[in-house]
């Protein structure tokens, strides 16, 4: 077994995720200094969760993170208190976004999101895998 596999409880196993989030009303409203606060915020929330931020990176109206995370961990959840927190906390530093961006609402991102499970292998490549096992004798 490959050794960047991660041991729980009772489990061994990689689980990744590919997020997207983006703006209220697809607004431009990140820019570099935001960017790099964000990735703050989202490697801390994501500390809190047990979960690791592989990769992170935005253009100025969405932003990409791919995350590890455990079996146990709700992705709909945990996509959910990245969003508030980081919501809440980018518009207590940035009061003007609110005004500027979001007609004066307390807005950052769009209710929607998107999240695909990533890893290592295509389907096709474990397909093939399963089919090459040895089935039991008769």
């Amino acid at each position: 077994m490959s050794s960047n596999y991660r041991k729980g409880f009772r489990s061994v196993y990689k689980l990744t995720a590919h997020m997207v989030l983006v703006t209220k009303y697809r607004k431009k409203a990140i820019n570099q200094e935001r960017l790099e606060r964000l990735k703050v915020i989202f490697k801390e929330t994501l500390d809190k969760w047990e979960c690791e931020l592989l990769e992170f990176n935005s253009e100025s109206d969405h932003c990409h993170l791919i995350v590890e995370f455990k079996p146990e961990v709700q992705l709909s959840k945990l996509i959910a208190n990245l969003k508030t927190v980081s919501s809440r906390l980018i518009r207590k530093e940035y009061p003007e976004l609110s005004q500027k961006y979001f007609y004066g609402k307390p807005y950052f991102w769009t209710g929607a999101y998107f999240v695909a499970t990533c890893g290592g292998v295509t389907v096709e490549q474990l397909k093939a895998y399963i089919e090459k096992q040895a089935s039991p004798k008769k």
